[in-house]
């Protein structure tokens, strides 16, 4: 079984406690069911499968090893929703708080000498969750957002196990690179009744590096020196690990932990990372599974999610609106795949809402700060818990801007988003949700957007209520001068549809140097929402032959063609077609090829075979080209046809597009007139 906490890792002296505990509802007269721990209570993988019980009861026994004889016993909970309250042998020992963030209690003066023990908690699990932390979590009453709310998940929903630990011991170990990028600079939190004399001992895992330092007033600090750093990258994901061993009059404690060395840096208008521009090419994952809820189903389903998200040519995952299981960001560490992490949202907003969405601020960073992987952290989305109306409320401007001051206290390193996708008051990204189901005014928003002829956007917040969000709220926060990202985008309901404005969407975002990158929405389907690329147990689905890998990819072709619709993007006179083709590159050097083109029937894969050689172009790094004129002509008989173009590049297949021609359709879609630009 995994250790449940990779950045802070106690895994020489623990016991899980995960798997069958006693269950009742708060209205059951005794124990009579068994629930599956980790897994909440609506969840078919719980045993359970009880919706809206606002009140439960946990009950198991365990046995505290042997060899713990002599160290304090700690009770750790990974995440229960949403107030817990523990009692080992009928002392209580711990209340909390929050379901998304960890806590811990020591029980160990309520243990008895030997023999069996036995936990209990108490779990309450409001039905009306507006004023609670609660995410993408359905509430009665109803959050205005309801239409996009999925099934509650209560209850223990990450792991519980047992730890070992001396009277005085490590509570924290915060890494960081050094501003070199040579070292990693160490804060170690110690608590306990020995603290005066107790010692830190650090070492640099794999290499003949040790530091060893006092500790002062409850914290120690070090700098430990990296001979030929190494740097972290979605490239070359490379951990420092470093042991940690605190010596005091209370025994020795032992705590492993890890970090990268890795820069990212906002400077104007474009994002770097070790000082090479970054492009963010990202996806949307709200961590749901069909039988399992906000629980993963094992270690391994995490694992799937990050290698299908970068399958799909994506460098980013945003784990919306919930802190993911620790284990999740471990993945991406190791993996090299980029995170936009953020905490659970509100519903409504006051004071006690406002409240509990800062409480999760604070151990987000704490519990994930460590991980290279974390490149943006993410607050409020969409003004949830503010009721949509940052712009006409100053009290709700000052909750978010309140709540990124709070953030970047904690950790300057990185950019944060106050309010993500929609009006802005102190951010260090400037990041829009725009959502079009029309390929032409999509196109001339972004576009309208990105060169500063706008600086609002329209937002469909019911069937007949339109509003126009606009870039910012206030003057303190500047519309130009910071990266551009559209966060979340994407259009279409059936699988034809959903890769039809993928391609086509991404294309126009591709066709602006000016952005410094994106996040589709989404991954994969969740219960009665369809935007995914996959469906809710991870298979795929028909997507007409597209492939996101070539959509996302770092290299891509943009076509100077305003598509009407899923089969007709050109409609053509005759069988001869001219397509003007550019390239967007987003590598180290710039490239260049020959375009070839293939026919195949509309909504065909590309296949293997370039085709045709064409034209030559070439790109350089994050300058769109110019066109290429690509002139190709429908197959003798046929009155449509999808041409697949590719750049070939030292004889290689580097970028990959298609256009649907047909010349049988003689009608326009709404809007979509001109076929080319």
């Amino acid at each position: 079984m995994e250790y449940p906490r990779p950045h802070f890792d106690r895994s020489h002296t623990w016991a899980s406690l995960n798997g069958d505990w006693d269950f009742r509802a708060d209205t059951d007269p005794d124990w009579n069911r068994t629930i599956t721990v980790p897994f909440a209570w609506e969840t078919p993988a719980s045993g359970i499968g009880a919706h809206w019980l606002p009140l439960a009861w946990y009950r198991r026994r365990f046995t505290v090893p042997a060899g713990w004889a002599g160290q304090r016993v700690v009770l750790q909970f990974g995440a229960v929703h949403h107030e817990a309250t523990v009692w080992v042998n009928d002392v209580e020992v711990a209340t909390h708080r929050g379901g998304y963030t960890p806590f811990e209690a020591d029980v160990t003066a309520a243990l008895h000498a030997d023999g069996e023990q036995e936990v209990v908690v108490r779990v309450s699990a409001p039905q009306d969750k507006r004023e609670i932390a609660h995410g993408k979590q359905r509430s009665i009453p109803r959050d205005d957002f309801d239409g996009v709310c999925f099934t509650p998940s209560s209850g223990i929903w990450q792991s519980v196990w047992l730890e070992a630990r001396p009277a005085t011991h490590l509570a924290g170990l915060k890494l960081r690179p050094s501003e070199g990028l040579d070292a990693v600079e160490v804060e170690a939190k110690v608590t306990g009744p020995a603290i005066k004399e107790a010692v830190l001992r650090l070492r640099l895992r794999g290499m003949d590096t040790t530091v060893e330092v006092p500790v002062a007033d409850g914290l120690a600090r070090a700098v430990i020196p990296v001979g030929e750093p190494r740097l972290w990258s979605p490239e070359d994901p490379y951990l420092y690990h470093v042991d940690a061993t605190l010596t005091s009059a209370d025994g020795s404690d032992q705590v492993a932990a890890y970090t990268g060395l890795r820069r990212i840096e906002v400077i104007g208008e474009e994002l770097f990372l070790n000082g090479r521009r970054l492009f963010v090419r990202g996806v949307l994952d709200q961590g749901y599974w069909p039988r399992t809820g906000i629980t993963a189903p094992d270690d391994d389903a995490l694992v799937h999610d990050l290698q299908l998200a970068a399958d799909a040519g994506y460098n980013l995952v945003r784990k919306h609106l919930k802190l993911e299981d620790p284990r999740f960001v471990h993945h991406a560490d190791r993996l090299g795949m980029l995170v936009w992490a953020e905490p659970a949202a509100t519903g409504r907003f006051s004071a006690e809402s406002v409240a509990a969405f800062e409480e999760q601020i604070a151990p987000m960073v704490e519990r994930d700060g460590n991980s290279p992987a974390i490149v943006i952290w993410g607050l409020y989305n969409e003004e949830w818990g503010l009721d949509w109306d940052i712009p006409g409320d100053p009290a709700k401007q000052e909750a978010a801007a309140r709540a990124y001051d709070l953030l970047k206290a904690l950790d300057p390193s990185r950019p944060a988003v106050e309010n993500s996708g929609w009006t802005h008051v102190k951010t260090d990204l400037l990041d829009w949700h725009y959502y079009d189901e029309s390929a032409a005014s999509w196109g001339r928003t972004v576009a309208a957007l990105l060169d500063g002829t706008q600086d609002d956007f329209p937002v469909k917040l019911g069937p007949d209520f339109v509003v126009r969000k606009k870039l910012a709220a206030t003057p303190d926060q500047p519309l130009r001068g910071l990266p551009n990202l559209n966060s979340e985008y994407g259009g279409g309901h059936t699988g034809v549809d959903r890769a039809w404005h993928l391609r086509w969407q991404t294309q126009e975002l591709r066709r602006h140097d000016r952005l410094a990158g994106y996040v589709y929405t989404e991954l994969y389907d969740i219960e009665h929402e369809s935007a995914g690329l996959l469906d809710f147990e991870r298979r795929a689905k028909d997507l007409s032959g597209v492939d996101p890998a070539d959509v996302n990819a770092m290299t891509t072709l943009v076509l100077d063609v305003v598509p009407v619709a899923p089969g007709r993007d050109l409609l053509a006179e005759s069988r001869e077609v001219s397509v003007p083709v550019r390239v967007s590159h987003h590598g180290g050097e710039p490239v260049g090829g020959h375009l070839h083109t293939v026919w195949t029937p509309v909504f065909r894969p590309a296949p293997a075979e370039p085709g045709a050689q064409g034209p030559w172009i070439e790109a350089k790094p994050f300058l769109l080209s110019g066109p290429a004129d690509v002139r190709a002509e429908l197959p003798a008989g046929w009155t449509s046809g999808r041409l697949h173009l590719a750049l070939v590049s030292d004889g290689a297949v580097v970028a990959r597009s298609a256009v649907d021609v047909d010349t049988f359709t003689k009608f326009v879609i709404g809007d979509n007139r001109e076929n080319s630009r």
